[in-house]
């Protein structure tokens, strides 16, 4: 199953404005398969799983690991980065948002 840029689009920006664990897996879901027939990005796909698992989905646990199975270590390590400065990132705005 292949996703469009304008589903990614719209998959990120249910994101940013409220991140629920079905968004994040959703995104996991989408960067896990094909893109505009780019094929998939396991360290994107790794990521959205990782943060979805992190908020409580049982799925996501399941698919990470899938993930982590294909990925060489170097991968996983930049993925979970990828997931630590999204939190951060968000935090960030959380501040920004309360200070306002």
């Amino acid at each position: 199953m292949a996703f469009t840029d304008t589903e990614m689009t719209e998959a990120h920006e249910a994101v940013t404005a409220a991140a629920t664990h079905q968004d994040l897996f959703k995104l996991g879901l989408m960067y896990s398969t094909d893109v505009e027939d780019r094929g998939p990005d396991y360290v994107q796909a790794h990521k959205w799983f990782n943060l979805a698992a992190m908020m409580g989905s049982e799925p996501a646990k399941v698919y990470r690991a899938d993930m982590t199975d294909l990925m060489s270590r170097q991968d996983v390590t930049l993925a979970q980065r990828a997931a630590r400065g999204w939190l951060l990132e968000q935090k960030s705005v959380s501040k920004d948002t309360v200070a306002a």
